[in-house]
């Protein structure tokens, strides 16, 4: 058994400046964490901003990074960085994703590897930099999508580019197991934010709502705690995606 608190934790959140990054690195702080937050552009600095205040209000020590983790050479930057400015890493939570509703058929080669990039192998390289860095028995931790169960149209390089990371996840948690290091997904259903209504008309919308529990899409409140659970009590699990989402999907 391994220590079930995050009190004293260190905490490397990508994506957790602003929606379930922020909401996340709010809660862990909150419990006693020290947090590293990742925000890609200055387009969300100053939600990433607001977010180190919050966290910092809560006692914890914070730090703010930045980078674009589709290059390889910025992940290892993040987790040198996150570790020199708080000490050795025990959870790190990847949060970031890019979603694309469209047809194949009018999908561009640049469109498709934008995708990929984000979705696969920006979230292959934090998995691999994760295992280098983390304290013995700490805790890798993906946000993926319930598409990756779905039968639908229009995602194609949205549940594809984030598929590959269920394969990432069962391969880190055996190469890391002897470390203790446990190694999850979690496939949430479309969530209430931003990052899901740019590519949905209203009418479609309303059609994902119904296919879940409460006629509602999944809020970031539903989310945060199942992150908290794997990287706490939960340390048994590993190299499973869980499918929370409200019954919109499943396996």
């Amino acid at each position: 058994m391994t220590d079930q608190s995050l009190q004293a934790k260190t905490v490397l959140i990508a994506g957790g400046g602003k929606n379930l990054g922020g909401l996340i690195a709010r809660q862990a702080a909150e419990a006693g964490a020290d947090i590293a937050i990742h925000y890609n552009s200055e387009s969300s600095r100053t939600e990433a901003e607001q977010t180190l205040t919050a966290v910092e209000a809560s006692g914890a020590k914070a730090v703010l990074l930045t980078g674009d983790l589709t290059r390889p050479a910025n992940v290892e930057k993040l987790f040198a960085d996150a570790t020199s400015a708080l000490g050795t890493i025990d959870i790190a939570i990847n949060t970031t994703g890019k979603v694309l509703r469209k047809p194949m058929a009018d999908t561009t080669e640049d469109e498709y590897d934008a995708m990929f990039d984000i979705n696969s192998k920006a979230a292959f390289f934090f998995i691999k930099e994760a295992g280098k860095h983390l304290a013995d028995n700490g805790k890798i931790i993906t946000i993926v999508t319930a598409l990756l169960a779905a039968f639908t149209d229009g995602y194609s390089t949205y549940a594809g580019g984030k598929s590959p990371v269920e394969h990432f996840t069962r391969a880190a948690a055996k190469e890391n197991a002897e470390r203790g290091i446990s190694v999850t997904a979690i496939a949430p259903g479309p969530m209430d934010t931003p990052f899901f209504y740019g590519q949905e008309t209203p009418e479609r919308v309303e059609f994902h709502k119904s296919q879940a529990m409460g006629n509602q899409l999944t809020q970031i409140e539903d989310i945060a705690p199942i992150v908290r659970f794997l990287a706490t009590e939960g340390w048994w699990i590993t190299g499973q995606t869980i499918f929370a989402n409200g019954g919109y999907t499943t396996r």
